[in-house]
């Protein structure tokens, strides 16, 4: 399966905004960072791949740490307003899917909900919790989060991913609410089959890359590029009345009722 990268730009102009965005480094979130930096904001990644200070991430800012520990999201923070002067979009994206975790939940690892339940929903809350004093301090602020489209609805083999990224849906909601009226909005985006190496390489295991990509309504899977843009608007002032809310981006996929089915399309469908 080929896809062509898309041509063109984000239009925003986000010179002057300080960006933090978590799990940077590769897939979605390295697209994030790019993109924000393309718009001319300066924008900082936390990751623990080392690979985020390579001259391929030239003008990116990088601090190395796990969202899963407080004393990292703390750092990441003071980091990126000390050297910058503020704080104006929080990321959240940093999350994990270990193939392990792909079974019944009477198979499931403990080790491995805990481990998913730290990064995906507890990184979550720490970091915006160290991002929300500064925005608390300035009035005003965007937190983005990262869930899925296994947030809405569900597939077979996946006990641990799905029911934390519902939660993510619902940080959103109550943080939206709590924080409006101090000018911090709070959204999230969820994501369907986005073509991530990660993804790519789970489909191409499993032989499922072209079925899947027939089953969307619009005839392919997504592409990261897709996805920052849509965190890029939701972060701008088009979307100043937009909070405690999500907007998927799934190429209509979830429009179906399943996020993910598991029988074969019919040869006169594919």
């Amino acid at each position: 399966m080929t896809l062509s990268r898309p041509q063109g730009s984000v239009a925003y102009n986000n010179t002057g905004r300080v960006v933090l965005v978590s799990g940077g480094a590769s897939g979605i979130g390295r697209s994030i960072c790019e993109a924000f930096l393309r718009s001319g904001a300066t924008v900082v990644c936390m990751d623990l791949d080392d690979r985020a200070i390579s001259s391929e991430f030239k003008g990116i800012g990088f601090v190395r740490g796990d969202t899963s520990r407080d004393d990292d999201c703390r750092r990441a923070v003071e980091f990126t307003v000390e050297k910058h002067g503020g704080l104006d979009v929080l990321v959240n994206n940093a999350a994990i899917q270990p193939p392990a975790s792909y079974v019944p939940l009477d198979q499931l690892p403990v080790e491995q909900w805990d481990r998913m339940l730290a990064v995906n929903l507890s990184g979550y809350t720490l970091l915006a919790r160290q991002a929300l004093k500064q925005m608390l301090r300035q009035q005003s602020g965007v937190i983005i989060n990262l869930a899925s489209g296994q947030a809405h609805r569900t597939a077979r083999h996946v006990p641990a991913y799905g029911p934390i990224k519902a939660a993510n849906l619902m940080q959103t909601r109550q943080w939206g609410v709590e924080y409006a009226r101090q000018g911090i909005r709070v959204v999230s985006v969820s994501p369907g089959a986005i073509d991530t190496p990660l993804v790519r390489a789970s489909l191409e295991a499993q032989g499922g890359a072209a079925q899947l990509a027939n089953r969307h309504p619009i005839g392919r899977i997504g592409r990261p590029e897709e996805v920052a843009a849509a965190v890029l608007w939701l972060s701008g002032p088009d979307a100043s009345f937009i909070t405690a809310t999500d907007l998927e981006v799934d190429g209509g996929l979830g429009a179906f009722g399943a996020f993910a089915d598991p029988y074969p399309l019919p040869e006169n469908e594919k």
